[in-house]
C-alpha cells in the first residue's frame, strides 16, 4: 500500500492564539504531502513545471474531529485516488502520536498549462499518477450552492499572497477567512472546512468577498469579475484541549 507519511512536531509558528494547529499550516501540510508523494510516484517537475504544467487544486475539504496544538507530535498521511479525466484525487489524513486520527479529507487536483491558465488532460501528456486504494478513504470533495451574503467586504491581493503559479496561493484564503470571522468565533474550532477555487486571484486584483452566517456556520465567496473562491466553515461543540 503507497501511503506517504510524514512526522512533526508542532511549533509557534505552526500554531494560533489558542494554541491550535492553523488552518493555513494544516492545508499546507497535505499540500505538500501531495507534491512530495507525486514526484515519489514519477510526476516530478521534470514532467510537470519544466514542460509550462503547474498543479492546481479545485476543491478540498476536511472533517476535524481535534486539531492538534503547540508542541504535539503529529503523523501526516497522503495517498493517490484514480485520476478523473482532468482531475487527480488525493487523501488526508492527520494522526497524533497514538495513533488516533484528527483530521481527514481529500482534494481534487488538476495541472494547468502556464499559457492558457487552462486545465490539461494528463493522458494526453504521458502524465500519470497510480491509484492506491486503503478501502477507508474519505469522501471526495462536491461543488456547493451559494448563500445570500449579508455583507461585502473589499479584499486586495497582495503580493505575500502569490506562489509560484502566479496567484494567490489556496492556503491563504484561509488567513483571509479567518480575518474575516468575528471575534468569538475563533475560540471554537471548526469541524469542517470545504473550498472550491473557481478562478485564479492575481497579484492586486481586488476581491469583493460575501460573509453570511448559516445555520452550521459560515459561507463565503470571493469574486472579482468572476467568482474565484467559495468556502464553508462549520461548527459544532467547543473544542477541549487534548490535556
Amino acid at each position: 500500500m503507497n501511503v506517504y507519511r510524514k512526522e512533526y512536531r508542532l511549533h509557534n509558528a505552526d500554531t494560533d492564539f489558542y494554541r491550535r494547529l492553523r488552518w493555513d499550516t494544516m492545508f499546507t501540510m497535505f499540500q505538500e504531502a501531495s507534491i512530495a508523494h507525486t514526484e515519489a510516484l514519477g510526476a516530478g517537475r521534470e514532467k510537470t513545471l519544466d514542460r509550462g504544467f503547474l498543479w492546481v487544486i479545485a476543491l478540498q475539504q476536511v472533517t476535524i474531529r481535534r486539531l492538534p496544538e503547540y508542541d504535539e507530535r503529529i503523523t501526516v498521511e497522503s495517498w493517490p485516488g484514480r485520476t478523473m479525466h482532468v482531475f487527480f484525487p488525493r487523501y488526508y489524513r492527520m494522526r497524533d502520536e497514538a495513533g488516533e486520527i484528527l483530521v481527514e479529507g481529500s482534494a481534487l487536483w488538476g495541472l494547468m498549462d502556464r499559457q492558457s491558465r487552462k486545465l490539461i488532460f494528463p493522458e494526453e501528456e504521458g502524465i500519470e499518477v497510480p491509484e492506491t486504494v486503503t478501502g477507508d478513504e474519505p469522501p471526495l470533495p462536491r461543488t456547493f450552492k451559494n448563500v445570500p451574503a449579508q455583507r461585502q467586504v473589499p479584499f486586495t491581493v497582495p503580493f505575500s499572497y502569490l506562489d509560484l503559479n502566479g496567484h494567490m496561493n489556496n492556503t491563504r484564503y484561509f488567513d483571509l477567512v479567518q480575518d474575516l470571522l468575528p471575534p468569538e468565533q475563533m475560540e471554537k474550532a471548526p469541524t469542517r472546512i470545504a473550498v472550491e477555487y473557481s478562478g485564479e486571484a492575481k497579484w492586486g486584483e481586488q476581491l469583493s468577498v460575501g460573509v453570511a452566517k448559516t445555520e452550521s456556520g459560515w459561507f463565503l465567496l470571493g469574486e472579482s469579475d468572476h467568482r474565484v473562491f467559495r468556502m464553508q466553515v462549520e461548527y459544532g461543540e467547543p473544542q477541549t484541549s487534548k490535556e
